[in-house]
């Protein structure tokens, strides 16, 4: 029982992020995630005292890993274009890994850091906007990206771009998170239309 019982929580929590995703935190009820989950509520009980708990868990989870891929690329020393690039691939693998997650973060994220538990939301989200900003801060000073480039305006495009991926993204699709990072990627830094040349 003890070697099924972690496999058997990451089972109910897979099930209520898909819950939560989908109803909305205040919406759902852990009979609704019982349910979900073909069990009786208070069988829920003795995996998490709360639905808070699982929602913590949840979130948690997802931003340590978010963040241990990101702090490897940026400890890499990559060019700021590669830095982006990999932030990007980066960013889709976790909406693979944790697509569910990505989408509460996303609805959540800005009621729930009023409560104490979730103060990391906020202390997550300054990181965030520091490793881009300042990414794109030292593409614009190398001359990697366009002197006339509005960073702050740019980083809110790529960030809101990316994330709501999650409300369409189904793992297991035609294209692979890489691939998508990719496409995404030559619209961004290169653009959709076609160059042509100039005369001369």
């Amino acid at each position: 029982m003890n070697a099924a019982a972690p496999e058997r929580r990451r089972e109910l929590l897979d099930t209520a992020a898909e819950v939560f995703a989908a109803q909305g935190y205040n919406a759902t009820t852990v009979r609704k995630i019982a349910d979900a989950a073909g069990m009786l509520a208070g069988s829920l009980y003795y995996h998490f005292d709360s639905k808070e708990s699982m929602l913590d868990e949840i979130l948690s989870t997802f931003l340590t890993e978010l963040w241990q891929g990101y702090d490897t690329v940026l400890d890499a020393g990559l060019g700021p274009r590669e830095t982006i690039e990999a932030l990007v691939t980066e960013s889709f693998r976790e909406i693979d890994r944790h697509r569910a997650a990505v989408a509460i973060y996303q609805k959540e994220s800005r009621h729930l850091t009023d409560q104490p538990r979730f103060h990391y939301l906020t202390d997550s989200q300054r990181r965030f906007e520091k490793a881009w900003l300042g990414t794109l801060e030292r593409g614009v000073a190398s001359g990697a990206f366009r002197a006339d480039l509005d960073v702050r305006l740019t980083y809110r495009f790529v960030r809101d771009t990316v994330w709501v991926a999650a409300s369409w993204y189904r793992p297991g699709g035609l294209h692979s998170p890489e691939e998508i990072a990719r496409q995404y990627l030559s619209m961004v830094l290169d653009g959709i239309a076609v160059r042509t040349g100039h005369p001369a």
